[in-house]
Parts: structure tokens; sequence; C-alpha cells
């Protein structure tokens, strides 16, 4: 199959992702139905069906690719269950699936093994098709100004001037750029034999969170200051906060990942989809909601 040619349906064609694969897909000269469940307006050779998981809108009987930016468990829940056939399935996951499989926090356990079973149904159900499925699993995803971690950091930034980390945050990341995830998924679309696995997708950086912030900090206009607090106060302060009601999350497990390092093998992506993410050089726009 030719990944400029024929007819996909898109899940989450709307989201940060989703909208950065929808461009590529109109470009490269696909047809995409894509689900929203806001009316949104038609564009040549881009249908928008009004719909979602719980209520589906009428559907091709089948297609030459179908795309899930959106969660991953609904998708292969509804995937299984259907009887739409597609030569090619590409779905995005999350490399929470083993960043969150030894937590000790219980609701992360459990998101990990919804993962987990999430892509082995997506696999046994494309392949009973006689599909072929990709799962891409990013690490932290910025560039559309939406993601809840780098832009949420910006903007509690642009409101005070400055952003407060515990000392010893210095777990290795690898921030993803949202048109680096898109080309991958493109590039899945056309792989050969590649299919019936999951693809760790890192960024083409490795670097401190501290390091990260930092850039993130410097590359906001005007930009603002990094304030390094001993880990017991910034524990105490943060506790503080949740329990007022301006800070949601980040609890006891989230500063302790902090300190660990979230580093994923970009090799078998590169192989087999030529997954070729750009370095962190971030700038204010990537943390700008387009």
């Amino acid at each position: 199959m030719s990944a400029g040619r024929g007819r996909a349906l898109l899940f989450g064609g709307s989201g940060q992702v989703g909208a950065a694969v929808l461009a590529r897909l109109l470009h490269a000269g696909w047809e995409v139905d894509a689900l929203s469940r806001n009316e949104r307006a038609p564009a040549p050779e881009l249908r928008w069906l009004r719909g979602g998981f719980d209520a589906m809108p009428s559907l091709a009987a089948d297609y030459d690719a179908v795309l899930s930016c959106g969660p991953l468990d609904r998708f292969a829940r509804w995937y299984a269950a259907g009887t739409i056939a597609s030569p090619r399935v590409v779905a995005f996951g999350s490399t929470s699936l083993a960043v969150k499989r030894a937590s000790v926090d219980a609701a992360e356990r459990d998101l990990a093994a919804r993962l987990a079973a999430a892509e082995d149904a997506l696999f046994a159900a494309a392949s009973a098709r006689g599909g072929d499925a990709i799962v891409l699993r990013p690490t932290l995803v910025y560039g559309a100004g939406r993601d809840q971690t780098l832009s949420r950091i910006a903007t509690m930034a642009r409101r005070r001037g400055l952003f407060v980390l515990p000392r010893g945050a210095t777990g290795l990341r690898q921030p993803v750029h949202v048109d680096d995830l898109a080309a991958t998924a493109m590039a899945a679309l056309d792989a050969s034999g590649e299919g019936g696995r999951g693809y760790d997708l890192p960024g083409g950086e490795t670097l401190a969170y501290r390091e990260m912030v930092a850039r993130v900090l410097a590359a906001l206009r005007p930009p603002a200051r990094l304030l390094e607090l001993p880990a017991p106060l910034f524990a105490t302060l943060a506790a503080a906060l949740r329990a007022s009601g301006r800070l949601q999350g980040f609890g006891a497990q989230a500063q302790a990942r902090l300190r660990e390092d979230l580093v994923f093998d970009v090799a078998p992506a590169t192989a087999a989809l030529g997954h070729a993410p750009r370095p962190f050089r971030p700038d204010a726009t990537m943390f700008e909601p387009d």
C-alpha cells in the first residue's frame, strides 16, 4: 500500500497529535473520515463525522488505514468488538506502559495494565482480520501548546515569572515533538512486516529534567526564572497548593519520578519506521495553544 493514496479513518484528529497526523494525511493525498464530538467544517478530502466510542456514526465497511490518536484502551476495545477491515492500523499508546508498571500507586499500575491489555487486544483483532497493527508509544510530547507537562509548566511560569522545582530533579527525559510523531505515524502506514508490536518513540535528545525545564523557561518571552527548593520544602509547598486547589496532582510519586531516568531506546523505531526525532530546541510558540 502506498502511504500517499487511499481512504483513512482517524480517531482523535482534533487532538494535539491527531491534528498533526491529519495535516500530513491530507497533504499526502489521503481521503480522511475523522471523528469529532463537535461539529466541524468539512474540507477538501476531509469528512468530519460527529460522534465517538459511545455514539459511533455510520462508517464505511473497510478503510485502507485506521489511525487512533486518542485513548488506546477505548480504541482497542471498540476495534476488537467491531467488524471494520483495514490492512493497516496505527494507534498511539504511551510509554506509561513501562514507566508505571511497577509504581507504588495502584492507579498508575492499573493504567499500565490497561495499556498492555489494549495493545494485546489490538494486535490480536487486527491479525484475525488479516491486517497489521502498530502501536506508537511517545515519551514526553510537546510542540502544539496542548500537552499537560511542558505547556503547563510554561503557563505557570508566565503567570509568576518563575517556576519552582525540587533540587535533584535530574532524572533523564526525551521530549518528542508532535510533528516528529506525525511523520513516524505516516511512515508506519507504509512499513512492511513491522506490525504486531509496539515502538517507543523518544525525542532526539536525552537531558536532565531540570535542564529540560530550564530550556522551556529560557524560551518564553520574557524568559522566566527557575527556582530550586530543598526537596522537603518543595513537598510541603506542593501539598499546601494541592489542599488549596491551586495545584492538581504532582504528589509524592510524581516528585520522586523527577529523580528517575525515563529513557527509551530509539533504535527499533528508527530501523523499522525511520523515526528521526529532532533535538530539544524549544521556542515560545511551541507552548502556546494552536
